[in-house]
This record gives structure tokens, sequence and C-alpha cells, in this order.
């Protein structure tokens, strides 16, 4: 009679994230907990820069520009920060990154807090911090497999993108609230306070050091990265089908447009669009139990995407029904974030740790270009037909771009990860 219970209460525990690597390995709790605490406040600069944009010149031209701004030190960076990262201690490379990302934030704060905010030196800093971010990234994902056994890796990407999209929910409203009340420049300035934690963790864990085998950065160091990703027809694929995915299916840049002008919400209302995609991302992460024990994860990423498309269409057509509307963007993140777990996974697992830096700063770039080109793509199609076009347009286009990649990849949909293949295996 009590082995029915006890076998449902397993079921759950197997359907929600797998805490193993926050209780058993130190050095990723440390930076779990110090990303956690700045990230809330990354996240409120993340919202409150393009809302500034907006509010100082009513277009969202002027945030499709911010995209590309952003975009190009990501180009230039990326490649070389993964380069670094191989040949360095990750952690020290962290802690500098860490504390020009804060330099940027409070240049921000400053700018925002001026009479009459200068446009053109909002996207100066901006262009500053997305060049840090495309170094400290690479370093920041590379670090992940030293931190935790090849066994708890799915589980410990699982719990980063917890924490991520807790932060992404909470920020964002926050963010809301804090504009409306307080205004742009304490915002920005808050994000600097909240520094101090992720750079208090990177100060209690042990040094990263490079592999014995790592090589000095370089152009050949470069190359060498960029030939062993292409030579991998599975990570290019998941490179490609995320591309796809966020090129044509991301519609951020139009949040501040259409919570003022469609959707009649003003800035609590915009604090909601940016929250949604992460409550349901977070759900998602919340219960990614299952994840590390699929082993065919590319199907999963199909499956995920191909909800993602659908689930942005559907935000476009619903703009008559708010709560509709935020649902449907939950759907879609809650599909991406079991999207990038196993994407993560397939990356992370296929690389060995001597070219880690660099595979992983490819992904980055993938990862936070196409967003961009995203957000400049639907800022051009919003000034030509419209927000609502904009997004449904986008979501049709991402499953058609679907369709693409997979019959450029089809190995994509029969890759499996053996039970047993060693960390970084072909």
């Amino acid at each position: 009679m009590s082995q029915a219970p006890d076998k449902q209460r397993h079921g759950l525990r197997g359907l929600l994230v797998d805490l193993e690597p926050l209780k058993r390995d130190r050095d990723f709790r440390m930076i779990w907990l110090g990303q956690l605490i700045s990230g809330v406040g990354r996240q409120v600069t993340v919202v409150a820069l393009p809302f500034e944009l907006w509010q100082l010149t009513h277009s969202s031209l002027s945030i499709g520009l911010l995209a590309l701004v952003q975009l190009a030190p990501i180009v230039v960076f990326a490649l070389a920060g993964g380069a670094i990262a191989d040949a360095v201690d990750r952690r020290r490379l962290l802690i500098v990154t860490q504390i020009l990302l804060a330099g940027c934030s409070l240049a921000l704060a400053v700018i925002a807090a001026q009479p009459q905010p200068s446009v053109w030196a909002l996207y100066v800093v901006a262009f500053v911090a997305a060049g840090v971010g495309a170094v400290d990234q690479p370093a920041r994902t590379s670090a992940l497999p030293r931190l935790v056994p090849r066994e708890r890796l799915p589980a410990a990407i699982a719990v980063s993108w917890l924490s991520s999209q807790t932060v992404s929910v909470a920020g964002p409203i926050f963010a809301g609230l804090l504009i409306a009340v307080a205004g742009v420049a304490t915002a920005f300035a808050l994000d600097v306070a909240t520094f101090v934690a992720s750079l208090a963790a990177l100060l209690l864990i042990a040094p990263i050091p490079p592999h014995p085998e790592a090589t000095r950065p370089s152009l050949q160091s470069i190359r060498e990265g960029l030939r062993f990703a292409l030579d991998r027809r599975i990570i290019l694929a998941t490179f490609a089908i995320d591309f796809n995915a966020m090129v044509f299916g991301m519609p951020s840049a139009l949040f501040p447009q259409l919570a003022l002008t469609v959707f009649n919400t003003g800035a609590a209302g915009y604090g909601l669009l940016n929250a949604a995609p992460a409550l349901g991302a977070f759900v998602g992460a919340a219960f990614s139990g299952w994840i590390g024990r699929v082993r065919r994860p590319g199907r999963g990423v199909v499956v995920s995407v191909a909800a993602w498309g659908a689930a942005i269409a559907a935000f476009g057509l619903l703009t008559a029904s708010f709560p509709l509307a935020l649902f449907c963007l939950a759907i879609a993140g809650a599909a991406d974030v079991i999207s990038a777990v196993m994407r993560s996974s397939i990356v992370q697992l296929a690389t060995p740790d001597q070219l880690r830096g660099r595979v992983s700063s490819i992904h980055i770039l993938v990862v936070t270009s196409g967003p961009r080109l995203g957000d400049a793509e639907a800022a051009v199609v919003a000034a030509l037909a419209g927000p609502q076009f904009a997004v449904v347009s986008g979501g049709v286009l991402c499953l058609l771009g679907l369709v693409a990649v997979l019959r450029l990849f089809p190995q994509l949909l029969h890759y499996e990860i053996a039970a047993d293949a060693p960390l970084g295996g072909a």
C-alpha cells in the first residue's frame, strides 16, 4: 500500500530540477549564489536601457540600433575572449570582467541622471559593456565543467538556467516598478551595487587554471576553435537552430512599443512583457529533472524550437488580450529554456576542456548575436508594417527556418549521448 505513494514521490522528484550540484559542489554553489544576486541588477539594466531610449526617442528603431551597437563588439571580441579564457585562469579573468561591467553600469547611472541624457553616450557605454561581456561569458560558460563532475554537468546547466530565469522574472518586474517610482538612473545604480555579490563569490572559489595543453591566445588558436566547431556537425547544428529561432522569433525590441501603444499598460506592463518569457523558462527549468535522462537531446531541441516559434506567432495574434499574450510568451520561454539546456549539454559534452573556451565563445556569439539581429529585424518590419505583423511573421519564419535547418543537419534528430561517453568525446 505504501509503495504507490513512494513511486509517485520518486516520479515527481524525477521531474524537478536536480539540485545535487548545489549540494555537493561548493565552488559551483558560490558562483551560482553570486550570479543569482548580481543577475537581478543586470536584468534591471537590460530592461531599463531600451526603456530609456524609447523615452528619449519614441522610436523602436533606436532600440534596433542599440541591438546593432551591442552586436558589433560581440562579433569582434567574442572569439578572442574564448581564446583568452582557454589560456588564463578563468577565475581571475572573471574578476576583471565583473569590475569592468560594474563600471559600465555606473556610467549608465551617471548619464541617466543628467537633465538631458545623451542618446549617443548611452550607445557608447552599451558598446563597451557588450565587448566586456563577450569576454566574460565564454570564461563563465567554459568554467562550469571544471566546477562539477561529468555526471552532474547537465544538472548544473539546468540549475544555472533556473537561476538565470529566476532573475529574468524578478528583474524585469522589479525594474518596471523601480523605473516608475524612482527613474532609470536609480535602476542602473542598483545594478552597480549587486556586482558586489558576484565579485565576492569569485574571490571565495579556487583558481581555475588553464588546461596543461592550452595554447596562447592567437589567430591560430582562434582558427583551431573554429575548425573544431565546423568539423563537428552536431555542434554546428545546435548553433544553426538557435540562430534561426532568435533572429526570426525574438520580438523583445518591440516590447516598449507594444506596452505603451498596443496594450496601453505603461512601464509596469513593459516589465511584465519582459518577465513573461522568463517566468515560463523558470517553470521549464524547475521541472527539468528529466532532461539529464534524455539520450537523444537533438530531438528535444527540435520540438522545443517548434514550440517557441508557434508561441511567438500566437503572441502576435492575441494582442487584444494582455493576459493571453503573456501566457504565450511564458510558453515560448519554457520551450526556449529546454532547448538551451539540451543544446548547452551537447556542446559541452562534445568539446575537450582545452578548446572549451573557444567553442563556448562561438556558442555565445550565436546566442547573443541572434537576439540582437532579431531585435533589428523586428524593429525594421514593425516600422514598415506595424509591431503585430512583425511578431507574427517572425514566429512563422522561425518555423520555416526550422525545416531548412533540419534539411541541412538531419543528424540532429538522430544524435545520441552514450551513457558512458567521456567528457569532450566526439
